[in-house]
């Protein structure tokens, strides 16, 4: 596991999907690192219990509820979080879902709006505010994509369209380095999380078949997705931008 001691220290960082699985670890893995958090989710007894976690370890953390397919509740959430933590430098754009995979045929319309509105929409809603705050001082964001955003997994189509076209706004964005604003995504392989855990219950031996498919056969802890978004975001990363980095056990390396 990386060292993530002060690796954040004095940062103000958004997370959003940060209820539960890999938002919630950086929740934590931010904290920890030094860096003061403004949590952002669509459930708000989840959020305001992790947020309560947090502050009664010693850390800085508050929160919003927000459903960031929406402009203005994005928007929102994120003029909160640079009012609540004195401006903004660091933004982990993690919200997304998906559907259960069937055959594109068979895809109904709303299963596709729905997953482009979270991962895509909701990314761009949320960034293009974020970029706003930080112009002025600079500033890191991290995209959570996906393998299924580099490659074609058993995830359904539109899961897979929704984490391509959110590396493609990352790589837009990468002009931004030019004013001190660095912007980067990972794309995590098969995770530990509540999304997860519901496909594997539908889909028995399905986890033990996407280890298969990486060079190191195991399904990832969350903390290990959301150490990988802390280095991005910290000046360890400095020269690192407009890249994806894959933090998925090997899966693309095949």
């Amino acid at each position: 596991m990386v060292n993530i001691n002060n690796l954040l220290a004095g940062r103000k960082a958004l997370i959003t999907g940060a209820s539960s699985g890999i938002g919630a670890a950086a929740a934590r893995v931010f904290c920890e690192a030094g860096a003061s958090v403004f949590l952002v989710a669509r459930r708000d007894n989840e959020l305001a219990a992790l947020a309560a976690e947090l502050r009664n370890l010693g850390f800085d953390a508050d929160h919003a509820v927000a459903d960031v397919a929406h402009p203005g509740e994005a928007k929102a959430a994120v003029e909160a979080a640079v009012e609540r933590l004195g401006g903004l430098d660091a933004a982990f754009n993690n919200a997304g879902t998906s559907v259960v995979p069937v055959p594109m045929h068979l895809m109904d319309d709303a299963d596709f709006e729905g997953v482009m509105a979270v991962n895509v929409r909701g990314t761009w809603n949320c960034m293009k505010h974020e970029l706003a705050a930080m112009l002025p001082g600079g500033g890191a964001i991290v995209n959570n994509s996906s393998v299924a955003g580099l490659v074609a997994t058993p995830a359904a189509a539109p899961y897979i369209a929704s984490k391509h076209a959110v590396i493609g706004l990352t790589k837009a964005a990468a002009g931004y380095a030019a004013q001190g604003i660095r912007v980067n995504a990972i794309a995590p392989g098969t995770t530990r999380s509540e999304m997860m855990d519901r496909w594997f219950d539908l889909n028995p031996g399905l986890e033990e078949e996407l280890r298969t498919m990486a060079p190191l056969p195991r399904t990832a802890d969350p903390r290990e997705i959301a150490a990988a978004a802390a280095w991005l975001l910290s000046d360890q990363a400095s020269f690192v931008v407009g890249a994806t980095v894959p933090v998925d056990g090997g899966w693309t390396a095949r």
